[in-house]
């Protein structure tokens, strides 16, 4: 078995996407739209924030799991399997539940204070977190659900590539194309990802609680899967390569279509129907094509390292972990301000990046 090194690529996309979190979360404090409230919300809301939040969104957490699929894919040609399952169990599962306990309480306790649903302390809050599952009491996992869905999917998936880690030139492994890959197979993966927004979306509309949010979960689980078949077949690559200026201006028209239908109002409602449908396979389409965009435009730096990449890949785990419960608690204070919407903005996902950064320097690291 042959071993690639690490594609750098990857981690400037992987490093993009942590820092992405940022002002997501930042600019979800003056959201308006379809994608529910946060935790602390502005009386003012921005549209054009509400604009970068649904830009985002389009393809944020499918990136997150095509690079964790690819991530697996690396280390499985290093670890054996049991040290592979451990790794995610440590990685995982324990970084959830310290971090239910310790990160969500908080930011559930603010969601209320801002509310007015709660004027106690925190500590008197801190027994009623258990109380019941959100919506019927207020356990939830917040952002750490991204934790809970790749340790599922990648348990799931593991079997699958256990047969598959190996090159995809020996006698022994499985063949996923008939014909030499190219423009027709990338657009092929994107069926998958189509059949999953048009038939399952439209019931699951994405409530992340693991249990009843089937779209979502085989949506990722086949991101995850295609980030990890990416890295077993070169073949993908090249096509990509060839067709690189074809997709990013794919994405881009496809993008512009999607904010179009939205400032128009001509979306469809949320139904079983041909056009409801419709718009949610283009979505899924369109999510894919920028998934290949980004992956396409990163590619001339796959040999390109910097001491920034190095820092930001020991600290991207740390940055997603504290950035959330950060911006929860540091927009609970910035709201109330008069100051202008750019200025809270700014002043969040600042202070939430520093916070962030000088907690993975003092804590997180020992």
């Amino acid at each position: 078995m042959t071993h690639q090194l690490r594609s750098h690529d990857l981690d400037w996309l992987r490093l993009l996407a942590i820092v992405l979190l940022i002002p997501f979360h930042s600019a979800a404090v003056f959201y308006e739209g379809e994608l529910g409230s946060f935790y602390v919300v502005n009386a003012q809301r921005s549209a054009g924030l509400s604009m970068f939040i649904q830009f985002v969104h389009q393809w944020h957490m499918p990136l997150f799991f095509f690079l964790a699929g690819a991530a697996s894919w690396y280390s499985l040609q290093t670890r054996s399997q049991g040290e592979y399952l451990r790794q995610r169990l440590r990685r995982l599962l324990l970084s959830l539940l310290i971090g239910i306990l310790v990160l969500v309480p908080p930011q559930v306790y603010i969601h209320e204070l801002q509310d007015g649903r709660e004027s106690g302390n925190f500590l008197r809050f801190y027994p009623l977190f258990f109380d019941g599952v959100r919506p019927l009491g207020h356990f939830e996992w917040a952002h750490l659900w991204f934790l809970a869905y790749l340790l599922v999917i990648s348990i799931a998936c593991f079997p699958v590539m256990l047969r598959l880690r190996g090159d995809s030139t020996t006698s022994d492994s499985i063949s996923f194309f008939s014909m030499t890959p190219g423009l027709g197979s990338l657009i092929n993966l994107a069926v998958p990802l189509m059949a999953v927004e048009a038939l399952l979306r439209p019931h699951w509309i994405g409530f992340q609680n693991l249990y009843d949010d089937w779209a979502n979960l085989l949506l990722y689980l086949l991101y995850f899967f295609y980030g990890f078949l990416f890295c077993r077949d070169t073949g993908l690559w090249l096509a990509l390569d060839q067709h690189r200026w074809l997709i990013c201006a794919t994405a881009g028209l496809g993008m512009v279509l999607l904010f179009t239908l939205g400032i128009t109002h001509m979306v469809p409602e949320r139904a079983y129907s041909a056009p409801y449908m419709a718009y949610q396979a283009f979505r899924g389409f369109n999510s894919w094509c920028w998934v290949l965009a980004l992956l396409a435009l990163a590619r001339p730096y796959r040999s390109y390292s910097h001491p920034i990449l190095s820092y930001g890949n020991r600290a991207a785990f740390s940055v997603y972990l504290l950035h959330h419960p950060l911006i929860v608690i540091i927009a609970f204070f910035v709201v109330p301000l008069s100051l202008a919407i750019p200025a809270k903005f700014v002043l969040i996902s600042l202070a939430s990046l520093l916070g962030s950064l000088g907690l993975h320097q003092s804590l997180m690291r020992r």
